[in-house]
């Protein structure tokens, strides 16, 4: 293993996976010692399914105190986590039980972060401009099989001032804990499903295409994560309450999202996920969605950068016979464009309904995709403002 392949893992989050894995909350924080809980979630899921119920009865049980707040927005907003910090604050909470996925997970981070750091504004995390060291912890009680939060680095938030979607990627951000019920999907809609089917891929994609070689291991892992969630992905958009699948997915997010599958290269893309930032930003659409909406442009744009890479991704992901590199790395994206498009998930720009487009508004996007043109996004391409502008474009085209 040559330098470039060093690396450090780190998971604390400690999972408990299975029926009835929610009934545990209660004990568990109580074993931390915690007195005060603030229970977040989002829209009415939680509530009809009868997961934040079975939550509430467990912090009960315990005689542990607790407020419960929800509305959590899909793409989660800023002046909600504040509004959510200062509850907490008057109410001495020193956990955060964030019930839900991946929107609910981020601003349960935020608002632990702000717990932790009275002095400071969180926004300042998510700009870069401080970096905290402590945070108060963080549960998930996790509903749908998606961002990878439960144990995960990262926490997004979108200020609405401005219409800014940033991320705060710090260990301290990885909940103590995450309990992981496949049953807690089933009322989840099949539009939901995709999209999570969609972001698990992407959080996998976004480190396996790289220019580094040598990390057989790591490159394996991840194929397998892509390939059983392809694989499940199709029944579970067929059948929500299809345990075995719903298990599989839900396990995969969190492997997709938690550092192993890009262990030993030293630079991950996440261009995807930077192009996708602003079309959630600016037009308000589901994560997953603005993912599958570019990932055929910029495939298309950086793949003869290294089409042996694609090619691998084609032959062991997608099972492609081709023994020419170009030729099996084309097969590959239109595969994976196809399956996408066979979750009802869009894979242009039009089709997620933002009308009409102009070039001013795709110049706008990449203007702001590069921080005004202060940076540049990507590691298996490294992407400038016109870069993006030009797959801006190319996904703008049914």
């Amino acid at each position: 293993m040559n330098c470039v392949q060093k690396f450090e893992f780190y998971t604390p989050t400690k999972i408990y996976f299975g029926k009835g894995a929610e009934t545990r909350a209660g004990e568990l924080i109580r074993q931390m010692n915690k007195k005060s809980v603030m229970v977040l979630y989002g829209g009415g899921s939680a509530v009809r399914n009868g997961v934040l119920g079975r939550v509430e009865d467990s912090l009960k049980a315990a005689g542990i105190r607790y407020i419960v707040k929800g509305g959590v927005h899909a793409n989660p907003y800023l002046a909600f986590a504040k509004e959510a910090l200062e509850e907490a604050r008057k109410e001495k909470v020193d956990f955060l039980l964030g019930v839900g996925g991946g929107s609910v997970l981020d601003t349960a981070k935020a608002v632990a972060l702000g717990l932790a750091n009275p002095q400071d504004d969180i926004w300042d995390y998510y700009l870069r401009k401080k970096v905290p060291t402590v945070s108060t912890p963080v549960g998930a009680v996790l509903t749908i099989p998606a961002a990878g939060s439960e144990t995960s680095n990262s926490s997004v938030l979108t200020n609405q001032d401005g219409n800014l979607k940033r991320s705060c990627n710090l260990d301290i951000n990885r909940p103590v804990f995450a309990l992981m019920n496949p049953e807690n999907t089933y009322t989840l809609p099949k539009y939901q499903i995709g999209c999570g089917i969609v972001d698990i891929m992407m959080h996998t994609t976004e480190r396996y295409f790289t220019q580094e070689e040598g990390n057989e291991l790591t490159d394996q892992l991840a194929e397998a994560v892509l390939r059983v969630t392809i694989e499940n992905g199709s029944t579970a958009i067929q059948d929500s309450h299809n345990y075995e699948a719903m298990s599989e997915l839900m396990w995969a997010g969190s492997l997709s999202h938690n550092g192993l599958t890009g262990l030993g290269v030293a630079a991950t893309d996440f261009s995807c996920h930077q192009l996708g930032h602003e079309l959630s930003a600016k037009y308000d659409v589901a994560h997953g969605a603005s993912l599958s909406a570019v990932w055929k442009a910029w495939a298309n744009y950086v793949y003869m950068t290294k089409p042996s890479r694609f090619a691998r991704y084609a032959r062991k992901v997608w099972g492609v016979c081709e023994t020419d590199d170009v030729k099996a790395a084309r097969m590959g994206i239109e595969k994976t464009v196809e399956y996408f498009k066979s979750l009802d998930m869009p894979v242009c720009l039009p089709e997620l309904n933002l009308g009409e487009l102009t070039e001013e508004d795709l110049r706008e996007l990449s203007f702001r995709c590069t921080y005004e043109n202060t940076r540049r996004i990507g590691a298996f391409q490294v992407l400038d403002m016109e870069d993006v502008y030009h797959i801006y474009c190319a996904a703008n085209e049914e």
